[in-house]
């Protein structure tokens, strides 16, 4: 079956990210993405948005493993 593609919006929205947030993933390559339309709009597909989820939560499980995770803001002693 054909990726369904996510706006901007759509994956800020996932993440709790800002828009331009986003765009900064984009951006440095972290979040594979495509430009559609006259327009040039940013859409994401499925699968990539899903891939970058897991290599996220493998890194934070990697992270957390070795004692290396970071405190919540304004909790640091």
């Amino acid at each position: 079956m054909p990726d369904k593609f996510l706006t901007i919006a759509e994956v800020a929205d996932h993440l709790q990210l800002s828009a331009q947030g986003v765009r900064s993933l984009i951006q440095s390559g972290e979040l594979p993405a495509i430009q559609v339309g006259a327009r040039h709009l940013w859409r994401v597909p499925e699968s990539a948005f899903d891939e970058y989820v897991e290599r996220q939560l493998a890194a934070t499980r990697q992270m957390v493993a070795a004692g290396a995770a970071r405190a919540p803001r304004g909790t640091e002693a």
